[in-house]
């Protein structure tokens, strides 16, 4: 296994997840006018929607870091970011002085979606929590998938 092989996902992983754990950090610290925020927007139960954004953010960035249940945070932050990108991002339907910049930060998220797809296709890589000592060692292809 060559050294892009086994640090790339790595990298690649820790990456995707800084946003999610940033913005799941900045939810914390500003608790009230996140829930404002969601509230503005007309979805029911903003406190309850906040503390479930930031169980997915902070929760999927760290296990997504980890490489442990890569596959299923990595489900669980792609559904909430394509959730996100529609509901608040929906630059078809602002006013024409927040356009571009609503279409910026949809593209991000589809951009992100697919990154986490990436991970729910072909899993965390060679370095995560988990992984058996063998395995890390490169014995074998087990879980390789080969043409």
């Amino acid at each position: 296994m060559n050294t892009l092989e086994r640090f790339g996902p790595l990298l690649g992983r820790i990456l995707i997840a800084l946003i999610f754990i940033v913005a799941g950090y900045g939810k914390i610290t500003g608790f009230d006018g996140t829930v404002g925020y969601i509230a503005s927007t007309g979805l029911p139960f903003p406190q309850l929607l906040t503390l479930g954004a930031i169980v997915v953010e902070l929760g999927g960035g760290i296990l997504l870091i980890t490489g442990w249940q890569a596959r299923w945070a990595a489900t669980a932050l792609l559904v909430f970011t394509a959730f996100a990108a529609l509901w608040f991002h929906n630059f078809w339907a602002v006013p024409a002085d927040q356009v571009q910049n609503q279409t910026i930060h949809f593209m991000k998220n589809v951009s992100m979606m697919g990154g986490l797809l990436y991970v729910v296709a072909f899993g965390a890589g060679a370095l995560r929590v988990g992984r058996s000592t063998a395995a890390a060692a490169g014995a074998g292809n087990a879980g390789r998938v080969t043409a």
